[in-house]
């Protein structure tokens, strides 16, 4: 929530009270001194991620009955009470993310309590001021214990033997610390580890063999230290591995290519600022599913391997700083998610491959201080001379003119290179009408179709997390799409499914998220239309720190939502976006034909409640799909629309969208969700939101188009509609006028903003049905179009 203000007083002297809490708001002012001793029952005690001050009240551990403390995020200072061991039943404590401690020798004396909290699981002192070496005590710490995190302090010494006697942690982050000495032989008995971090210390000593016998490792993070000698192969064990990074070091020797064998990668390999020799090993091509490499600045040499083009989901690949020879594999084009590239201060030779243009993502392409020679490129990213970086290579000549490269000499040959162009011409055609013909034959065969779209669909049923968190690089923040208040929604690709999906990974922290959740579910799985979002599978399990996990795989659209199409600013820029007539009129046929089918052809009436420009999402051949079914709700079929029941409680939507009647605590109807798609296409049509600046004093965008038409069509229309292309010259005078739209054009924009109208009246009486708003925009279409 946004509570801000103190706690009142009152509060805390309810001595019944076992679960308090009040996380993720902006509170502040100190805890009370009595806190433990006026709230003497506690079990949940979470006042994290507030603006509190002062320090963690010592009676609040006499609350002998917590098993659960969260303070983390809320600016507490001091010293952490000694008397933490009076929570015998206490098995989560998170102090992460204060100032606590003074980086001083005692601040960690209060872990020799908690070895009497026997029940403890899970242990969080990260992101704090805490000082001194870790206590022997560890050694003691409860054998229950799964997650240790005390990264991102002021511990300095090595890492205490007795942390071996904790032999069923998950997780241990010691990173961004003063840590000495070696890595400890004994983590590889930590045979259910999934997190290790070590990274930012001052580690030294070779990185031990055993780290081979952590066979359910996820993520490890050992840059920025001292580490020598050669990488262990039997990294190549860990076969769960999607996160290794250990760059920053004084590694040497070569990279073993069991350590390329690993096909559960997907984020990120790092080994960049090392002293590696030998060859980049060919076997790294079996990465397929990775989305970073980084083997920069170390003293690798020999050919840059052409199957390193079989890294297909690759987004990132660094080999700059090495003395890599030969020409740049021309296999490299096939890399289409590749964004960045460095290559540069090596000592490659030979030409740019031309098919590096053709690589539609990539953004940045450093091939610098290189000894390439002839003609440089001029399209795709080639085109932006900002975004190339081509120095120290004086036999390139051509490019764009940003370039300053010298121009190309003439070459002779032109009727050969003629007549070579013709041949593939043809030889291009023979293979489009053979795979034309294919495509009618598959066509023709629609049960074969269907049989086996089946029988995959089935292989699909049983998605892990692990599988999600692979898909989607770990949660990488590049392949974030969007994100709301019930979840983010993730591009990731499965190994079971050929074309990219989209992962819908809910927070579960928000209120609501677990009903939405079980709402989208119920929803989707008996769902089938071209026009909705389909969901794949779904996944509920927990995640590597053992807390719930939920996630919808739905199919990926590429074309982004109606809401980026129709107010491109929000993406931070002007983009070249927009929508023509047709295609908004498309869009309206769409999306009615969508709700046609939710409200009168399913078996149990189905309301979606929040439908939006945001909720509507284009597919790679921009047909619409209405989506995010979370606060959908089933209609009984034993009443009528406007006395339907839903199947959760709590109606939300979104303010504008939502009808004036959920506002006065009507249950959700089908005509609410009239209203809804009536303000959808009056945005659609005037490019204006029903929450724009402009509609206050009575008037909204409902009352702003109907005063409007049809005279003062001209004033509210969406200028963006009118476009100068040459197939839309009907809509347009040749200066883009938009006084001059056909005829036609006025016609069909004003039918389709009556319909608007018709559907956003005040009374829910007064709106149209689907059934009637689809068959007329139908009819408008055709007479546009002039079917």
């Amino acid at each position: 929530n946004q509570l801000s203000g103190t706690i009142p007083l009152p509060l805390f002297n309810i001595s019944s009270i076992r679960k308090f809490s009040v996380i993720q708001n902006q509170l502040h002012g100190n805890l009370p001194e009595n806190l433990g001793i006026t709230l003497p029952n506690l079990i949940f005690f979470s006042v994290g991620n507030n603006s509190f001050s002062g320090t963690i009240p010592n009676s609040l551990f006499n609350a002998s009955h917590l098993e659960i403390v969260n303070l983390g995020w809320s600016n507490f200072v001091g010293q952490v009470p000694m008397n933490l061991g009076n929570l015998k039943n206490l098995w989560w404590l998170r102090l992460h993310g204060n100032a606590l401690g003074s980086n001083s020798t005692n601040d960690l004396a209060f872990l020799d309590s908690l070895t009497n909290c026997t029940k403890m699981k899970k242990l969080d002192l990260g992101t704090n001021n805490f000082g001194g070496v870790l206590p022997n005590s560890v050694a003691n710490l409860s054998t229950e214990l799964g997650l240790f995190y005390i990264g991102e302090n002021q511990i300095t010494g090595t890492i205490p033997a007795g942390l071996e006697n904790l032999i069923k942690l998950t997780g241990i982050a010691l990173h961004n610390n003063l840590l000495s000495g070696v890595f400890p032989n004994y983590f590889g008995k930590f045979q259910k580890l999934q997190f290790l971090s070590l990274d930012g210390n001052r580690l030294s000593g070779e990185i031990p063999s055993s780290i081979g016998n952590l066979t359910h490792l996820l993520e490890l993070y050992l840059q920025d230290n001292n580490f020598q000698g050669s990488i262990p192969s039997s990294i190549g064990n860990c076969q769960n591995l999607y996160f290794l990074d250990i760059s920053q070091n004084h590694l040497n020797g070569v990279i073993p290519p069991e350590i390329l064998l690993v096909r559960s990668f997907t984020r990120l390999l790092s080994l960049s600022q090392n002293s590696l020799t030998g060859v980049l090993p060919f076997e790294v091509g079996k990465l397929s599913n990775i989305g970073a490499l980084d083997f920069s600045e170390n003293n690798l040499s020999g050919k840059i391997p052409a199957t390193i083009g079989d890294c297909l989901s690759l987004e990132f690949l660094y080999l700059q700083g090495n003395s890599f020879q030969g020409t740049i594999p021309p296999s490299l084009a096939s890399l289409r998610g590749l964004q960045y590239l460095d290559l540069s201060r090596n000592k490659l030779t030979g030409r740019i491959p031309k098919d590096l243009q053709d690589i539609p993502y990539l953004l940045f392409l450093n091939l610098s201080f290189n000894d390439l020679e002839g003609e440089v490129p001029t399209g795709g990213v080639f085109r932006n001379a900002s975004a190339v970086s081509l120095i120290g290579n004086d036999k390139l000549c051509g490019g764009v003119s940003e370039l300053n490269l010298p121009k190309c000499p003439n070459k002779r040959g032109g009727l050969f290179f003629h007549k070579l162009e013709i041949i593939l011409t043809v030889m291009a055609v023979c293979i489009l009408l053979t795979l034309a013909f294919l495509l009618v034959y598959w066509k023709r065969n629609p049960k074969q179709k269907s049989s086996s779209s089946s029988s995959m669909m089935k292989q699909f049923l049983k998605v892990s997390y692990g599988d999600i968190c692979r898909a989607t690089n770990g949660f990488s923040p590049e392949n974030l799409i969007g994100s709301g208040s019930f979840g983010s929604v993730y591009k990731g690709f499965l190994d079971q499914v050929e074309r990219p999906v989209a992962v819908k990974v809910l927070k579960l922290e928000h209120k609501g998220a677990s009903k939405s959740f079980i709402s989208e579910c119920i929803v989707l799985r008996n769902i089938r239309h071209r026009n909705l979002v389909k969901m794949l599978t779904c996944c509920s399990s927990m995640d590597y720190k053992l807390n719930d996990f939920k996630a919808l795989i739905l199919e990926f659209m590429g074309n982004g939502s109606l809401e980026k199409w129709l107010h491109p600013e929000i993406e931070g820029k002007n983009q070249p976006w927009n929508l023509n007539l047709l295609q908004r009129l498309n869009v309206a046929v769409d999306v009615a034909s969508a709700l046609q089918y939710l409200h009168e052809q399913c078996e149990n009436p189905i309301i979606h409640c929040d439908l939006k420009p945001s909720n509507i999402l284009f597919d790679d051949d921009m047909v619409a799909h209405v989506s995010d079914f979370g606060l959908a709700r089933l209609v009984s079929t034993s009443k009528s629309s406007s006395q339907s029941l839903s199947s959760t409680t709590g109606i939300k939507g979104t303010i504008g969208y939502a009808p004036p009647e959920y506002g006065m605590g009507c249950p959700a109807s089908r005509e609410g969700d009239v209203y809804s798609f009536g303000i959808l296409v009056l945005e659609m049509f005037t490019g204006r939101r029903p929450t724009d600046e402009i509609f206050k004093d009575g008037l909204n965008l409902h009352s702003f188009v109907k005063t409007a038409l049809p005279e003062s069509l001209m004033q509210i229309i969406d200028p963006n509609i009118i476009t100068a292309t040459e197939e839309e010259r009907e809509l347009s005078n040749s200066n883009g006028n938009l006084s001059e739209m056909s005829a036609k054009a006025r016609s069909c924009v004003v039918s389709v903003l009556e319909i608007g109208i018709g559907c956003s009246a005040e009374s829910p009486k007064g709106r149209m049905s689907m059934e009637d708003v689809s068959r007329q925009l139908d009819l408008i279409r055709k007479t546009f179009l002039g079917i």
